[in-house]
């Protein structure tokens, strides 16, 4: 996600807002816009399940038992 957000010059988290608010709707006739834009917000999903999922482990478990635990993805 660094490699796009350097690129663009745009947070990840603020480039998919506008993703799907509609907001770049502009770029979806550009080959190369297209593609990145959808590599950009498939890491950005992985991104949030990984967070998602580690926001949970450690409401389950105290921060001491995640740190013996198998990674959550």
């Amino acid at each position: 996600m660094t490699l796009f957000e350097e690129k663009y010059g745009v947070l990840s988290a603020d480039f998919y807002a506008a993703l799907l608010a509609g907001q770049l709707a502009c770029y979806d006739d550009l080959d190369e816009s297209r593609a990145g834009f959808s590599r950009w917000k498939g890491l950005y999903e992985i991104w949030l399940s990984r967070k998602e999922a580690y926001e949970w482990q450690l409401k389950e478990h105290s921060l001491v038992d995640t740190l013996g635990l198998q990674p959550a993805y």
